[in-house]
């Protein structure tokens, strides 16, 4: 590889990863009250990027076969970038075995287009740290590539990394098939440790721009206590050779002035996720999301192209998507919590979406799936030691209404659906705890049944066509203020 070839690989990528919009598109939310203010849409993303020294991992040191573990070597590599002041790291073509690295500060890791990094199955090859994991604070294996603490890091290029995750995949569904037996559902996805694929934690200004990325073992990218990042062009694809369990694409997690953009995701979960912590835990650390901007990505299989939560507890704001396409994923745009959650999910805008074989183009539940969302402790354990994170979760939420999540000021606009199971499923809690201010305008859907629409206030559809299946109408239950315009076709 030549060094001329790999400056010119530098600066097209740093044109990328630092390009930004100079004004953002104009939009018609089709509601009654004013303007709206995006004008923070332009400050996200990271603002730097490593420089363009080259560090090899070493060919003599290396045997890139993809057999040999070549964690010291690479991990080599970036110290000494890091310690020369930064640079970009680069690999000869090949593939090359791995356990945890951790980039730091002015590093780029560069993963060439004739380059693929294989992630170890060993488990031992990934050291524990305190992390926080599904929305609680836990010691938890390291992910394959860190960015923790470290400012001006990059992870770029057109190779690929394989998470080689199936052996987690298979040890969860074991696990599961046990803990389901004993009414332990709700802790066993934090008892079966799983390697994360990328995690940038703590960090600000780092950017992850054009790799692929496989079979994760958990999520494949989170995001988590940062700012100024971005995630820009990756192709993840975690459902190659099984059924991955919680294999979400991206989670923006805790995290500020985010942007996602031109990314292709197939996954088991949820595709684009925004989260902020969960019950008592999420409500201790109280930070939450908010400033993010999510454009021109497609969703496939998945459980949301975009999803708010149900990890809700720091609150989330202040969220654009537009230009987005979904394929046979969930839903279009998916806002959940549950009941000891807490937390406001509100300022949701989302426009100009496509959308074929979907589940539904809107769901909205603030008591999404009972099963996993509550912790109650089975009667053969009261009065036995139990690890501390089962502790964490049992924790309860005091005084209970704290734990109550809030929905409000969401606007959908301009979607076009075809083959989708149902059009809206969209509910509050009760009279006193009611999603409040949804505005869906100019949307165009075939689906097979209409749906409901229960516990509102304020909740507008305008400029609505549907051709429905079954020939219902959107079922209304226990609504005030409702506006509703949908022509049935």
């Amino acid at each position: 590889m030549k060094k001329s070839f790999l400056v010119s690989l530098f600066a097209i990528l740093v044109s990328g990863c630092m390009a930004q919009e100079k004004a953002i598109p104009s939009f018609n939310w089709a509601n009654e009250n004013g303007k709206h203010d995006l004008s923070w849409a332009l400050k996200v993303g990271a603002k730097s990027y490593p420089g363009n020294k080259l560090f090899k991992v070493k060919d003599c040191q290396t045997v890139n076969d993809g057999k040999t573990l070549c964690t010291k070597q690479i991990q080599d590599a970036i110290d000494a970038c890091n310690s020369a002041g930064g640079g970009t790291v680069v690999f000869a073509p090949g593939k090359y075995l791995t356990g945890a690295l951790f980039i730091k500060k002015g590093v780029n890791l560069c993963i060439g287009k004739d380059v693929t990094l294989m992630a170890s199955t060993d488990i031992s090859n990934y050291p524990e740290l305190k992390s926080r994991i599904a929305g609680i604070e836990m010691v938890w294996p390291s992910a394959v590539i860190n960015v923790i603490d470290q400012k001006k890091a990059a992870i770029s290029g057109e190779g690929t990394i394989d998470f080689q995750g199936k052996v987690f995949w298979d040890k969860y569904w074991e696990m599961r098939k046990q803990y389901e037996k004993e009414g332990l559902r709700w802790i066993v996805d934090y008892d079966c440790k799983r390697v994360r694929g990328i995690l940038i934690s703590g960090s600000s200004d780092i950017s992850l721009k054009g790799v692929r990325l496989m079979r994760s073992g958990f999520w494949a990218v989170q995001v988590l206590y940062s700012s100024y990042c971005t995630v820009d062009g990756i192709n993840i694809n975690n459902n190659m050779g099984g059924h991955g369990p919680s294999t979400d694409g991206i989670d923006i997690d805790s995290s500020t002035r985010i942007l996602v953009q031109n990314c292709d995701i197939d996954c088991n979960d949820d595709n684009i996720c925004i989260k902020s912590g969960r019950d008592a835990d999420g409500l201790r650390v109280n930070r939450p999301t908010e400033y993010v901007v999510v454009r021109n990505c497609i969703a496939r299989k998945g459980a949301g192209l975009i999803t708010c939560g149900s990890e809700t507890s720091g609150s989330i704001r202040n969220i654009l998507a537009y230009n987005m396409k979904a394929y046979g994923t969930s839903s279009a745009l998916r806002i959940k919590s549950a009941m000891n959650r807490g937390g406001t999910v509100e300022n949701i805008y989302m426009d100009n979406v496509k959308a074929d074989s979907v589940g539904s183009v809107l769901a909205a539940d603030l008591n999404w799936n009972p099963s996993y969302s509550y912790s109650t402790l089975p009667e053969k354990y009261v009065g036995k030691e139990i690890p501390e994170h089962w502790k964490v979760m049992l924790t309860p939420v005091v005084p209970v209404e704290k734990g109550y999540p809030h929905f409000k000021n969401v606007y959908l606009s301009n979607v076009k659906a075809q083959n989708a199971k149902q059009f809206i499923s969209a509910s509050g809690w009760n009279d006193k705890l009611r999603l409040e201010n949804f505005y869906l305008n100019n949307i165009k859907a075939k689906v097979e049944e209409a749906g409901n629409i229960s516990f509102t206030d304020h909740f507008s559809i305008k400029n609505i066509k549907l051709k429905v299946s079954d020939k219902s109408k959107v079922v209304l239950k226990e609504n005030t203020n409702l506006k509703m315009k949908i022509c049935y076709e």
